[in-house]
């Protein structure tokens, strides 16, 4: 017997059969109340009618499947499977025939086309589809498609409802699960669509093997499959460890199939599962973004936001399982929905000002099935689009997806990333740019060390740049801690570089100075290997150089490339300096905000100006400004540097306000095993950061500098030291 999948049930038990939903209609299938719906839903109601009009319009279209991502055969697919499920909850909505015989008739189309199917002749290094060039898309497609079957199938007579059940959904199961059988058990997001789709379609058609298969994974052992990617792909804190741009992705399918499995396994109880792992990842998916946008690791799109398919379907889930408050705020601001029951619940909440405001907070999120595999640290000041946040990546690798940068950081101020992290070297869905996909630059400068704000030994990337080795090991977090005025996380590793022994370890840290508006950004890293080594610290920024405080030799008649391999073939070389111990500070402009990094240099510490996009023939990389300190011939070495957000800059009023630093001085002391950062503003007042990098939180320190003693408890501390008004 057919079990419902209707996406919206999730765990409320909101079906929306078409009975239930023609209740709002007269009998004519007009509305019969049209202010039933809330502005949300009529709007996305209406975006769906447009959509789904014009494709009725233009006639049904299931071409042979050629083309790579991008193309036209690919997207054609694509455009079938958003418009048959649309118009399927649009049948449902309004009754109108026309939806259920363009969904009955565009699965006909498929009927005949997908038997004749061999590998897609675009296949390249992915596993290859049928539909499509990866056998990703053709899950996505299964995903959508199942369900706009599922509102038309008891509707379609009993030879259509065959054809399609078996030279549709049997065939793609088929190819999912069993031709694809390495795919589907892969702990991994393209396992994650595939389960999905291939448990959906069992719930439709009645068949009990496939909704186990897909729980459970081809052996039915609970080895692999649905159940076991929720237990091993998420942290206990939600954190998805292939990192924020692929958890969004995920969240579709881990929420609509879960959806799913609620209206017709309750006794699995899918939403309490490990805890309510579901609903905690789909907070973590929010709460790891910016103004809306994802934070960019690993191989992430930049272009990705909250405003996203995937989460528009899971907001509205998650609101119908938890009724969140905080996630109304977030469909508000999304200004979107899925003309779906959740949708339609969660549209009626927000009209009903039922919202409460989402709070981004200071988190702390662990990486790995267990929390013990790193972590991300988010340290956030304000609130609102304009507000400071830093993140400290001291994450795992993130499998096939991963970048290699261990401890590294980013930082967004006043809606903009001021230290960067460049992501995927990708143009998504471009077919001139390598048929949309991943691009060669993607390997030989995104993933690369020296891309990142990430210490270098050797100019080789961590790990060697060997993913086997890299998913081996990752750093241990060792503290977190956020109070007023002072946030910090400090992390280490000890195994990225294995052949010179180097253990690294990180403290980053927002602190809170009176007289500034913003509070600075502080890093600490200190590095100790067995042998003499160069070591390279970069700074991926953004915006234009206003002042430096060396006078760097410029490269004015040609611009030299940087390296020979391991990313740094892709770096020009603009300049380079020694600087004096005062001269350690360069500033930039961005957005009408100005910027001072501030360093201090070590003896014979040489700073590299430099741009990506050397060697990159097919102008596949951005160009962008970089920073590098380099220390040479040691075994050790220290890097301490803030960053300072001051002034404004107007140019339509040709204003200037405090473009100037007002950092008077950065002094760093090691003393006892201690390290000791000393602030002073020009107005003269002075904070030190202590750092004992001792996490028992009892335990009290004392250390004596320059005849001042400084007391503070724990790992690290803002001890202030007065001065300015104060004194």
């Amino acid at each position: 017997m057919k079990r419902s999948i209707a996406l919206a049930l999730a765990a409320t038990g909101l079906a929306l059969s078409l009975p239930a939903a023609a209740q709002e209609f007269d009998a004519a299938g007009q509305s019969a109340s049209a202010m039933a719906y809330p502005q949300l839903f009529a709007s996305e109601m209406a975006l769906a009618e447009e959509f789904v009009n014009g494709m009725i319009a233009a006639g049904i279209t299931v071409p042979v499947p050629a083309d790579p991502g991008g193309g036209y055969t690919h997207e054609q697919h694509k455009r079938n499977y958003r418009a048959m499920y649309l118009a399927g909850h649009l049948y449902q909505l309004t009754g109108e025939e026309r939806y259920l015989a363009f969904v009955r008739d565009m699965l006909l189309e498929y009927a005949d086309l997908y038997p004749t199917l061999g590998d897609h002749p675009a296949r390249a290094n992915q596993n290859v589809g049928r539909l499509f060039w990866q056998v990703l898309n053709d899950a996505m497609w299964m995903v959508h498609a199942v369900q706009a079957y599922e509102t038309v199938r008891d509707d379609l007579d009993t030879a259509d409802r065959q054809r399609i059940d078996d030279d549709v959904f049997r065939r793609a199961a088929e190819f999912l699960s069993v031709d694809s059988e390495a795919t589907f058990n892969l702990i991994h997001n393209h396992a994650t669509w595939a389960t999905a789709g291939v448990g959906m379609a069992g719930y439709v058609l009645g068949d009990d093997d496939l909704v186990h298969r897909a729980l459970y994974g081809s052996a039915g052992d609970g080895e692999a499959g649905f159940v076991r990617q929720t237990e091993l792909l998420f942290s206990p804190d939600g954190y998805y460890t292939e990192g924020p741009y692929y958890q969004r992705f995920a969240m579709l399918p881990f929420m609509v199939f879960a959806g799913a499995i609620q209206r017709n396994d309750p006794a699995l109880r899918i939403f309490e599962h490990r805890g309510g792992i579901l609903v905690k990842a789909l907070n973590a998916t929010i709460q790891l973004t910016y103004d809306g946008y994802f934070f960019p690791f690993n191989d992430a799109i930049r272009d990705k936001s909250l405003n996203t398919a995937e989460l528009y379907e899971g907001v509205a889930i998650g609101y119908s399982v938890t009724r969140d408050p905080a996630l109304l705020d977030i469909a508000r601001q999304q200004g979107r929905t899925v003309i779906t029951p959740a949708g339609l619940e969660m549209s009626r909440a927000l009209a009903a000002d039922e919202a409460e405001p989402f709070q981004f907070r200071s988190m702390l999120f662990s990486d790995g099935p267990d929390g013990d595999q790193g972590a991300v640290a988010v340290m956030r000041s304000g609130q609102g689009p304009m507000h400071m946040a830093m993140v400290a990546k001291n994450a795992s690798q993130g499998m096939g997806h991963g970048h290699f940068d261990k401890l590294s950081w980013q930082l967004y101020d006043r809606g903009n990333e001021i230290v960067r992290d460049y992501g995927a070297a990708r143009f998504l869905n471009i077919e001139a740019k390598e048929g949309g996909r991943y691009l060669p630059e993607n390997e030989t400068w995104a993933k690369q060390t020296i891309a990142h704000n990430a210490l270098v030994v050797n100019e080789q990337s961590h790990f060697y740049g060997v993913r086997d080795l890299a998913d081996t090991a990752w750093p241990t977090q060792h503290y977190f801690n956020v109070e007023d005025g002072f946030q910090v996380s400090a992390a280490g590793i000890d195994s990225a570089y294995p052949n010179e022994g180097v253990s690294m370890t990180r403290v980053l840290a927002m602190v809170d100075i009176e007289g500034l508006s913003q509070p600075l950004a502080l890093d600490v890293l200190r590095a100790q290997g067995t042998s003499e080594v160069q070591f390279d610290l970069p700074l991926h920024y953004s915006g234009h150089i206003m002042r430096l405080g060396f006078d760097p030799v410029r490269n004015i008649a040609g611009r030299p490339v940087l390296g020979a391999d391991n990313g740094y073939q892709h770096i020009w070389v603009d300049g380079s300096a020694t600087p004096a111990p005062d001269q350690g500070f360069m500033t930039w402009l961005l957005d009408g905000r100005f910027y001072t990094y501030r360093f201090v240099p070590s003896a014979g510490m040489e700073v590299i100006l430099g741009e990506s996009g050397a060697n990159d023939p097919d102008f596949n990389l951005r160009r962008e400004p970089l920073v590098i300190q380099r220390v040479s011939g040691t075994d050790s070495a220290s890097f301490v540097s803030v960053l300072e957000s001051h002034g404004l800059y107007d140019g339509a009023t040709e204003q200037t306000i405090g473009s100037n630093s007002q950092i008077a001085s950065l002094h760093h002391v090691r003393s006892h095993g201690y390290d000791l950062v000393f602030i002073e503003t020009l107005a003269g007042q002075e904070v030190v950061v202590a750092i004992s990098w001792d996490n028992d939180p009892a335990a009290q320190h004392s250390v004596t500098i320059e005849g001042r003693e400084i007391n503070w408890r724990g790992y690290a501390a803002r001890v202030p030291l007065g001065g300015g008004d104060d004194t």
